[in-house]
């Protein structure tokens, strides 16, 4: 029996007053499978990117519940949901998000608790070798290439083994060479750890390679 990670029940998400909201999402449900890969699609706007963001707990609902492996965090505190994240949830955005002055191998290691890291440097170089990265770990991320930063950025959100990936539109920035290999790379890496994947993109030949497609408009599935 598959077990869901992600599950969304009536998920609304409104900006501004309540006399005249903007309506992101507009009721939406779904749930995730371990597992299981799905990309979200549809035109900008209709609320694609809210959907990782409240995924994440990076981002409050107006109303209707998320559950994260079986538990609500909806109303959780944001200690709480830092805890959730660290242990279930790897993000990777569009914009790579590294910090400029740390190296390749520190960048990953961030991702680790404290007590962690002192036995993470291993698995991190071990991790950046199998993305091929493993002459670069000690370089900064201006020293790399767009795909080597994406790497990187990918290696920093598997790093806790987290039972999903919620990736955003990440290959936007590169080019379509290294953008298919940063898929296919992402997408191994994905079904050999048995770990879900979400994953927004703009990409329609990408998003058939998915086990399931959502489509989003005016902030309803389609």
């Amino acid at each position: 029996m598959k077990q869901s990670v992600i599950q969304f029940s009536d998920v609304r998400l409104s900006y501004g007053p309540s006399s005249n909201p903007v309506e992101v999402l507009k009721g939406v449900s779904f749930s995730l499978n371990s597992n299981e890969i799905i990309s979200i699609v549809g035109p900008s706007g209709s609320g694609k990117t809210s959907i990782i963001m409240l995924a994440a707990g990076l981002e409050k609902a107006t109303s209707g519940i998320i559950n994260i492996n079986n538990q609500n965090i909806t109303e959780l505190g944001e200690n709480a949901l830092s805890a959730i994240r660290r242990k279930n949830i790897g993000i990777v955005f569009q914009s790579f998000y590294l910090i400029p002055n740390l190296s390749a191998l520190e960048n990953v290691l961030l991702s680790l608790e404290a007590d962690q890291k002192y036995n993470g440097d291993e698995e991190a170089i071990n991790l950046l070798t199998e993305f091929g990265l493993g002459h670069r770990i000690h370089h900064l991320p201006s020293e790399l290439s767009g795909g080597e930063q994406q790497r990187v950025a990918i290696a920093r959100a598997l790093i806790n083994k987290p039972s999903v990936i919620l990736a955003d539109e990440p290959t936007g920035n590169l080019d379509e060479a290294t953008s298919e290999n940063m898929t296919k790379l992402l997408f191994a890496y994905t079904r050999a750890q048995q770990t879900a994947l979400v994953l927004v993109t703009h990409n329609n030949e990408l998003a058939r390679q998915c086990d399931r497609i959502i489509e989003l408009k005016d902030g309803n599935i389609a």
